[in-house]
């Protein structure tokens, strides 16, 4: 069960449209305003972990309204959606935009991009400081919030969780992330390192985690598990 907090932002007259109660079955605790006004004063005095902003049976776009919810929450995502005859705004400020009609299914899937994963039931993978959500996927690092992972970048982290603190070949990272022996030309190897280090290191151009071993390829650098080993 999720206990995440939701803010369900419709109009009254969403009625059988309603995804309210795909939200509670799927274990949220819900709150529900039809107004931009109640919205905001239920979002100050309940802290909610996302907005679901449904302007499609309002009088209007919501988009003020949101803007209201983003000035008010800081970086709470919000999810806004209109109708298929609505003209999209971006002023709304919200991460994600849907529109008219979409799956239950479909809010889920969205809405379980922008929480933080669920500990409790996610594949976690940790390495020293270094956490990585298999499912979502994401990284974090010393638990100061996650950073989304492509497929590909998440691969390629956990080719270096399971080799902690040995070199790593970039034939072996072009093999078992690419897929190719071919390394003649490994620019997306260098780009995805790149990313890689601006998700986990404090100063990307100074790397201490992930280092690069000159005319070898690249090194996982987890010191506590070298303590670990010499203290066994």
């Amino acid at each position: 069960m999720q206990e995440a907090v939701i803010l369900l932002v419709e109009g009254k007259g969403a009625g059988a449209n309603s995804m309210g109660p795909a939200l509670e079955k799927a274990g949220y605790i819900l709150h529900v305003a039809h107004t931009g006004a109640a919205a905001l004063t239920l979002a100050q005095n309940n802290a909610p972990n996302l907005v679901v902003f449904d302007a499609s049976a309002m009088r209007s776009s919501g988009a003020r309204s949101c803007l209201r919810l983003r000035r008010a929450l800081g970086e709470t995502p919000i999810i806004h959606s209109r109708a298929a005859d609505s003209p999209e705004d971006r002023s709304a400020e919200a991460d994600i935009y849907l529109v008219h009609p979409y799956t239950s299914r479909k809010l889920l899937n969205r809405i379980k991009t922008l929480l933080p994963a669920d500990k409790a039931d996610e594949k976690v993978v940790r390495c020293g400081p270094v956490t990585l959500y298999r499912s979502k996927p994401s990284v974090e690092v010393n638990e100061q919030g996650e950073h989304r992972l492509t497929p590909k970048l998440a691969l390629l982290l956990e080719e270096f969780i399971n080799h902690p603190n040995e070199v790593v070949s970039r034939r072996q990272l072009m093999q078992n992330v690419w897929k190719t022996d071919y390394v003649g030309d490994t620019r997306t190897l260098d780009v995805h390192i790149r990313w890689m280090r601006e998700m986990i290191e404090d100063d990307p151009a100074r790397p201490l985690l992930l280092k690069t071993v000159r005319g070898k390829g690249y090194i996982f650098t987890i010191p506590e598990l070298i303590s670990e080993a010499d203290g066994a």
